[in-house]
């Protein structure tokens, strides 16, 4: 009989897969031929996924090695849109890329200054979020111990009124830093965040050697083409693991229709039942509600502009692959 183990899959590299089983010990596995099938389409198996592996005897070497079995389901999952290529996506010109598997919490980093935030990447990043099922969703930002425009305050101060937690934090003076670890504290954390923005500093900060180390995992990550991936959980010694997410920082949104994008903005979604059409654009209609609360400054203008210009992205890319 087959000897059998549950366990995490903590690291993911050219079709290999690292369990950290129940006994103590990681293995590493490839998926059974169905489950191979199956991946074409879609990454049935990633980083954050628990796992049946059935145990391999290799002779001749000390790697622990096994094959991955079944999957549980997930109660989240964070994905990205990725260009198909070869055998993967069987025909279809875009297929699901999961970057991390049932991910408890989502913090996104940008800084204050230095450079200023890309309040723009930072909305895609949260249309993706609330599109995943990750329970929390927090924002962090970072270096506040520099001169930084007032404006960053107010549009920050937004996110926190429309329900987003925002961690003022400085990898220098450690402002901060028993919050965010706090926050990271237990299950699996995706952090994540645009170039500059202080990151590794801020993970060594609260861990020793803890930036460094989900740093070194990035780098290789970006060896070869870009479909490869060297997908990492990194264990907090406060409990947990910190997901390290190649490519999230140029994330595709993956799965929504142009027509379903307003569900994903908190602030929009409200007014969107009050609209005088049902198949209102939120554009030019006359008896707008989403119109009338930007109007009405219930609604940030610059999230709403945002809102515009990642709906008309999505209608392009939905008409290049629906022709």
């Amino acid at each position: 009989m087959e000897e059998q183990l549950s366990g995490l899959i903590v690291k993911e590299q050219s079709g290999f897969y690292w369990v950290e089983a129940e006994d103590a010990n990681t293995y590493m596995c490839e998926l059974r031929g169905r489950l191979k099938e199956e991946a074409k389409i879609s990454d049935i198996a990633a980083i954050g996924d628990r796992a049946t592996i059935v145990i391999r005897r290799e002779e001749g070497t000390d790697v622990l090695m096994g094959a991955i079995e079944s999957l549980a389901p997930r109660h989240s999952v964070l994905s990205r849109a990725q260009r198909t290529s070869g055998k993967r996506g069987v025909g279809q010109a875009e297929r699901e890329q999961v970057v991390v598997a049932n991910a408890d919490r989502a913090l996104f980093v940008f800084a204050a200054a230095q450079p200023g935030p890309d309040l723009d990447m930072l909305d895609r990043l949260l249309v993706a979020g609330e599109n995943s099922g990750i329970a929390e969703l927090l924002i962090v930002l970072n270096k506040i111990d520099l001169d930084y425009s007032p404006a960053v305050d107010h549009h920050f101060n937004g996110y926190e009124r429309i329900g987003y937690p925002v961690l003022r934090t400085s990898a220098l003076t450690g402002a901060g830093a028993d919050k965010l670890r706090r926050a990271l504290s237990g299950g699996i954390s995706v952090f994540t965040g645009p170039s500059g923005a202080g990151k590794t500093s801020l993970l060594n900060r609260i861990q020793p050697g803890l930036g460094r180390r989900v740093k070194a995992v990035g780098r290789r990550s970006e060896e070869g083409m870009h479909t490869t991936r060297d997908s990492t959980l990194v264990r907090l010694d406060g409990g947990g693991y910190i997901a390290d997410t190649p490519g999230i920082r140029s994330l595709a949104v993956w799965d929504i229709e142009p027509d379903e994008l307003d569900a994903y903005y908190v602030d929009i979604a409200p007014y969107v039942l009050d609209c005088k059409f049902s198949n209102c654009t939120h554009s030019n209609e006359p008896g707008c509600a989403v119109l009338q609360g930007v109007k009405d400054g219930k609604i940030a203008a610059r999230r709403y502009q945002n809102y515009l210009e990642l709906r008309e992205e999505l209608r392009d890319t939905y008409i290049i692959y629906n022709r």
